[in-house]
Protein backbone atom coordinates (compact mmCIF):
# COMPACT_ATOMS: atom_id res chain seq x y z
CA UNK A 1 0.00 0.00 0.00
CA UNK A 2 0.85 3.53 -0.57
CA UNK A 3 1.10 4.92 3.19
CA UNK A 4 1.40 8.73 4.78
CA UNK A 5 2.92 9.10 8.13
CA UNK A 6 2.44 11.69 10.14
CA UNK A 7 4.26 11.73 13.51
CA UNK A 8 6.93 13.95 16.03
CA UNK A 9 8.32 12.31 18.78
CA UNK A 10 10.67 8.96 19.47
CA UNK A 11 7.60 7.00 20.64
CA UNK A 12 6.83 7.36 16.49
CA UNK A 13 10.35 6.48 15.83
CA UNK A 14 9.77 2.46 16.08
CA UNK A 15 6.10 2.45 14.11
CA UNK A 16 7.66 4.74 11.28
CA UNK A 17 11.15 2.26 11.14
CA UNK A 18 8.43 -0.94 11.01
CA UNK A 19 6.60 0.51 8.00
CA UNK A 20 9.95 1.63 6.38
CA UNK A 21 10.89 -2.08 6.94
CA UNK A 22 7.68 -3.64 5.48
CA UNK A 23 6.68 -4.09 1.84
CA UNK A 24 4.18 -1.16 2.15
CA UNK A 25 5.57 2.27 0.53
CA UNK A 26 6.03 5.19 2.72
CA UNK A 27 5.08 8.22 0.44
CA UNK A 28 5.78 11.13 2.47
CA UNK A 29 6.46 12.00 6.29
CA UNK A 30 4.47 14.86 7.85
CA UNK A 31 6.13 16.35 11.07
CA UNK A 32 5.96 19.06 13.13
CA UNK A 33 8.16 22.48 11.98
CA UNK A 34 12.05 22.17 13.65
CA UNK A 35 11.96 23.58 17.22
CA UNK A 36 14.66 25.18 18.81
CA UNK A 37 15.99 22.58 21.44
CA UNK A 38 19.41 22.50 24.36
CA UNK A 39 21.27 25.18 26.09
CA UNK A 40 22.13 27.06 22.23
CA UNK A 41 18.09 26.54 21.33
CA UNK A 42 19.54 26.01 17.95
CA UNK A 43 16.63 24.47 15.82
CA UNK A 44 16.35 20.58 15.72
CA UNK A 45 14.53 18.02 14.05
CA UNK A 46 11.91 16.10 14.95
CA UNK A 47 13.06 12.11 15.71
CA UNK A 48 10.58 11.11 12.80
CA UNK A 49 12.17 14.02 10.62
CA UNK A 50 15.50 12.49 11.27
CA UNK A 51 14.71 8.85 10.33
CA UNK A 52 12.42 9.61 7.36
CA UNK A 53 15.40 11.64 5.70
CA UNK A 54 17.97 8.50 6.65
CA UNK A 55 16.00 6.63 4.36
CA UNK A 56 14.79 9.59 1.41
CA UNK A 57 11.89 9.85 2.57
CA UNK A 58 10.06 13.32 1.77
CA UNK A 59 9.29 15.15 4.88
CA UNK A 60 6.51 18.09 5.13
CA UNK A 61 6.57 20.12 7.90
CA UNK A 62 2.96 22.41 7.37
CA UNK A 63 2.33 24.39 10.27
CA UNK A 64 -1.76 23.29 10.16
CA UNK A 65 -3.47 20.90 8.24
CA UNK A 66 -6.48 22.87 7.72
CA UNK A 67 -5.45 25.38 4.49
CA UNK A 68 -6.72 24.09 1.11
CA UNK A 69 -2.65 24.28 -0.06
CA UNK A 70 -1.85 22.07 2.85
CA UNK A 71 -5.00 19.90 1.87
CA UNK A 72 -3.60 19.58 -1.98
CA UNK A 73 -0.54 18.52 -1.35
CA UNK A 74 -1.50 15.87 1.15
CA UNK A 75 -4.19 14.40 -1.54
CA UNK A 76 -1.53 14.39 -4.48
CA UNK A 77 0.20 11.58 -2.52
CA UNK A 78 -2.60 8.98 -3.52
CA UNK A 79 -2.62 7.36 -0.44
CA UNK A 80 -4.54 3.99 0.53
CA UNK A 81 -3.60 5.01 4.61
CA UNK A 82 -2.47 7.59 6.82
CA UNK A 83 -1.21 6.55 10.31
CA UNK A 84 -0.86 9.48 12.83
CA UNK A 85 1.44 8.55 15.48
CA UNK A 86 2.32 11.39 17.98
CA UNK A 87 1.78 13.94 15.13
CA UNK A 88 0.81 16.66 17.29
CA UNK A 89 -1.92 18.79 14.43
CA UNK A 90 -5.31 18.45 14.43
CA UNK A 91 -6.82 16.35 11.33
CA UNK A 92 -9.78 18.25 9.73
CA UNK A 93 -12.42 15.96 8.41
CA UNK A 94 -11.03 16.65 4.52
CA UNK A 95 -7.85 15.37 5.35
CA UNK A 96 -9.65 11.94 7.84
CA UNK A 97 -11.56 11.33 4.26
CA UNK A 98 -8.64 11.27 2.36
CA UNK A 99 -6.73 8.38 2.59
CA UNK A 100 -8.87 4.92 0.64
CA UNK A 101 -8.76 3.42 4.11
CA UNK A 102 -9.14 6.89 6.34
CA UNK A 103 -6.22 7.24 8.88
CA UNK A 104 -5.41 5.16 11.94
CA UNK A 105 -3.47 6.33 15.31
CA UNK A 106 -1.99 4.48 17.63
CA UNK A 107 -3.01 5.36 21.16
CA UNK A 108 -0.44 4.68 24.04
CA UNK A 109 -3.40 3.86 26.19
CA UNK A 110 -6.18 1.02 26.60
CA UNK A 111 -9.08 3.24 25.25
CA UNK A 112 -11.54 4.43 26.17
CA UNK A 113 -9.43 5.23 29.67
CA UNK A 114 -6.44 8.09 29.36
CA UNK A 115 -8.14 9.99 25.88
CA UNK A 116 -6.00 13.01 25.70
CA UNK A 117 -2.11 14.24 26.24
CA UNK A 118 -0.16 11.90 29.02
CA UNK A 119 -1.79 8.79 28.84
CA UNK A 120 1.59 7.28 29.96
CA UNK A 121 2.50 9.05 32.49
CA UNK A 122 -1.56 9.66 34.09
CA UNK A 123 -1.68 5.96 34.11
CA UNK A 124 1.32 5.55 36.37
CA UNK A 125 0.28 8.58 38.30
CA UNK A 126 -3.06 6.69 39.10
CA UNK A 127 -1.73 3.20 40.26
CA UNK A 128 -3.10 1.02 37.01
CA UNK A 129 -1.85 -2.72 36.64
CA UNK A 130 -1.43 -2.32 33.19
CA UNK A 131 -1.71 -0.09 30.45
CA UNK A 132 -1.16 -0.46 26.29
CA UNK A 133 -1.63 0.60 23.15
CA UNK A 134 -4.96 1.20 21.01
CA UNK A 135 -5.36 0.90 16.99
CA UNK A 136 -7.56 3.12 16.21
CA UNK A 137 -9.30 4.53 13.04
CA UNK A 138 -9.25 8.49 13.31
CA UNK A 139 -12.74 10.32 13.63
CA UNK A 140 -12.67 13.86 14.30
CA UNK A 141 -13.03 13.94 18.13
CA UNK A 142 -10.11 13.42 20.53
CA UNK A 143 -8.95 9.75 20.73
CA UNK A 144 -12.86 9.00 20.24
CA UNK A 145 -12.62 6.61 16.92
CA UNK A 146 -13.38 2.97 16.76
CA UNK A 147 -10.65 0.49 18.04
CA UNK A 148 -9.16 -1.72 15.87
CA UNK A 149 -6.91 -3.51 18.38
CA UNK A 150 -5.50 -3.61 21.61
CA UNK A 151 -2.24 -4.71 23.04
CA UNK A 152 -1.36 -4.74 27.01
CA UNK A 153 1.34 -4.51 29.29
CA UNK A 154 1.68 -4.86 32.74
CA UNK A 155 3.19 -1.71 34.76
CA UNK A 156 5.42 -2.85 37.49
CA UNK A 157 6.53 -0.67 40.33
CA UNK A 158 9.92 0.36 38.84
CA UNK A 159 8.38 1.29 36.10
CA UNK A 160 8.42 4.79 34.89
CA UNK A 161 7.35 7.35 32.41
CA UNK A 162 10.88 6.68 30.29
CA UNK A 163 10.47 2.52 30.42
CA UNK A 164 6.42 2.34 29.35
CA UNK A 165 6.96 4.69 26.71
CA UNK A 166 10.04 2.82 25.38
CA UNK A 167 7.60 -0.55 25.65
CA UNK A 168 4.67 0.96 23.92
CA UNK A 169 6.54 2.62 21.01
CA UNK A 170 7.70 -1.05 20.38
CA UNK A 171 3.97 -2.63 21.08
CA UNK A 172 2.75 -0.17 18.60
CA UNK A 173 4.61 -0.73 15.63
CA UNK A 174 3.84 -4.50 16.04
CA UNK A 175 0.54 -3.93 16.95
CA UNK A 176 0.07 -1.34 13.38
CA UNK A 177 1.67 -4.00 11.66
CA UNK A 178 -1.28 -6.23 12.61
CA UNK A 179 -4.17 -4.00 11.40
CA UNK A 180 -2.59 -3.08 8.52
CA UNK A 181 -3.45 -6.01 6.71
CA UNK A 182 -7.20 -6.57 8.27
CA UNK A 183 -7.98 -3.19 6.76
CA UNK A 184 -6.03 -4.08 3.30
CA UNK A 185 -8.36 -7.34 2.92
CA UNK A 186 -11.44 -6.09 4.79
CA UNK A 187 -11.23 -7.87 7.44
CA UNK A 188 -10.73 -5.75 10.57
CA UNK A 189 -13.08 -5.47 13.33
CA UNK A 190 -13.70 -1.72 14.28
CA UNK A 191 -15.46 -2.04 17.91
CA UNK A 192 -17.03 1.43 19.02
CA UNK A 193 -15.52 3.29 22.36
CA UNK A 194 -17.62 3.43 25.26
CA UNK A 195 -17.48 7.31 26.27
CA UNK A 196 -18.86 6.57 29.74
CA UNK A 197 -16.05 5.28 30.59
CA UNK A 198 -13.70 7.27 28.63
CA UNK A 199 -10.99 9.41 31.50
CA UNK A 200 -8.73 12.44 30.40
CA UNK A 201 -5.25 12.22 30.55
CA UNK A 202 -4.43 16.20 31.27
CA UNK A 203 -0.95 18.02 30.12
CA UNK A 204 1.50 17.66 32.89
CA UNK A 205 3.17 20.46 34.41
CA UNK A 206 6.20 21.50 36.59
CA UNK A 207 3.85 22.73 39.09
CA UNK A 208 2.44 19.10 39.80
CA UNK A 209 5.89 18.15 40.57
CA UNK A 210 6.48 19.93 43.84
CA UNK A 211 6.06 16.93 46.40
CA UNK A 212 3.48 17.48 49.15
CA UNK A 213 4.72 15.34 51.71
CA UNK A 214 1.34 15.07 53.48
CA UNK A 215 0.24 12.47 50.44
CA UNK A 216 0.35 9.15 50.91
CA UNK A 217 3.58 7.27 50.07
CA UNK A 218 1.93 5.17 47.50
CA UNK A 219 0.22 8.29 45.65
CA UNK A 220 4.20 10.04 46.38
CA UNK A 221 5.92 6.69 44.41
CA UNK A 222 3.80 6.60 41.40
CA UNK A 223 3.96 10.26 40.72
CA UNK A 224 7.67 10.16 41.10
CA UNK A 225 7.82 7.36 38.25
CA UNK A 226 5.51 9.23 36.42
CA UNK A 227 7.00 12.17 36.29
CA UNK A 228 10.24 10.58 35.37
CA UNK A 229 12.11 11.73 32.93
CA UNK A 230 9.77 14.83 32.58
CA UNK A 231 9.42 16.82 34.77
CA UNK A 232 10.85 15.70 37.65
CA UNK A 233 9.20 15.71 41.16
CA UNK A 234 10.93 18.05 43.22
CA UNK A 235 11.15 19.31 46.66
CA UNK A 236 13.65 21.59 48.79
CA UNK A 237 16.50 20.95 50.82
CA UNK A 238 18.04 23.75 53.00
CA UNK A 239 16.16 26.34 50.70
CA UNK A 240 17.61 24.63 47.45
CA UNK A 241 15.83 22.71 44.67
CA UNK A 242 16.14 18.76 45.43
CA UNK A 243 14.86 16.68 42.13
CA UNK A 244 13.77 13.16 43.40
CA UNK A 245 13.78 10.66 40.64
CA UNK A 246 13.09 7.59 42.46
CA UNK A 247 11.37 6.11 45.18
CA UNK A 248 9.77 3.41 46.89
CA UNK A 249 6.25 3.22 48.83
CA UNK A 250 6.94 1.30 52.15
CA UNK A 251 4.05 0.03 55.18
CA UNK A 252 6.54 1.21 57.51
CA UNK A 253 4.47 3.95 59.66
CA UNK A 254 5.50 6.82 60.98
CA UNK A 255 4.97 9.64 63.39
CA UNK A 256 7.56 12.39 62.37
CA UNK A 257 5.88 15.28 61.04
CA UNK A 258 5.41 14.90 57.21
CA UNK A 259 8.59 15.32 55.16
CA UNK A 260 11.11 14.53 57.70
CA UNK A 261 14.29 12.66 56.92
CA UNK A 262 13.67 9.62 59.67
CA UNK A 263 16.77 7.43 58.55
CA UNK A 264 19.26 6.58 55.62
CA UNK A 265 20.90 3.37 55.29
CA UNK A 266 22.23 1.16 52.14
CA UNK A 267 18.15 1.55 50.34
CA UNK A 268 18.61 5.18 50.30
CA UNK A 269 16.84 7.93 52.38
CA UNK A 270 13.75 7.54 54.42
CA UNK A 271 11.48 10.16 54.35
CA UNK A 272 8.00 10.79 56.65
CA UNK A 273 5.02 10.83 54.91
CA UNK A 274 1.05 11.47 55.35
CA UNK A 275 0.79 8.02 56.49
CA UNK A 276 4.40 5.71 55.96
CA UNK A 277 7.88 5.72 55.18
CA UNK A 278 8.89 6.76 51.71
CA UNK A 279 12.11 5.35 50.27
CA UNK A 280 14.03 7.83 48.33
CA UNK A 281 16.19 5.71 45.52
CA UNK A 282 17.74 8.30 43.34
CA UNK A 283 18.00 11.81 43.62
CA UNK A 284 19.77 14.73 42.50
CA UNK A 285 20.86 17.93 44.53
CA UNK A 286 20.90 21.36 42.84
CA UNK A 287 23.96 21.79 40.26
CA UNK A 288 24.66 18.10 40.79
CA UNK A 289 24.17 14.65 38.86
CA UNK A 290 21.34 12.47 39.37
CA UNK A 291 22.72 10.23 42.33
CA UNK A 292 22.16 7.54 44.26
CA UNK A 293 20.62 8.60 47.23
CA UNK A 294 22.36 6.39 49.83
CA UNK A 295 25.42 8.14 48.30
CA UNK A 296 24.39 11.45 48.73
CA UNK A 297 23.34 10.46 52.49
CA UNK A 298 26.90 9.43 53.18
CA UNK A 299 28.55 12.81 52.24
CA UNK A 300 26.24 14.69 54.72
CA UNK A 301 23.99 14.40 57.79
CA UNK A 302 20.26 14.11 57.25
CA UNK A 303 18.63 12.41 59.69
CA UNK A 304 15.69 15.08 61.44
CA UNK A 305 15.92 17.09 58.26
CA UNK A 306 12.59 18.07 56.93
CA UNK A 307 12.43 18.53 53.13
CA UNK A 308 10.15 21.14 51.95
CA UNK A 309 11.26 24.00 53.64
Amino acid sequence: MNIIFAGTPDFAVAPLQALIDSEHTVAAVYTQPDRPAGRGQKLTASPVKQTALEHGIPVLQPVSLKDEEAQQILASHNADLMVVVAYGLILPKAVLDMPRLGCINIHGSILPKWRGAAPIQRSIEAGDAETGVTIMQMDVGLDTGDMLLIETTPISTDDTAQTVHDRLSTLGAEAMMKVIPQLENGTANPIQQNDDLATYAHKMSKAEADINWTESAQTLSQRIRAFNPWPVCFTQLDGQPLRIWMAAASTEPSNAPAGSIVKTDKQGVWVATGDSLLCITELQPAGKKRMKAADFANARQLDGTVLGQ
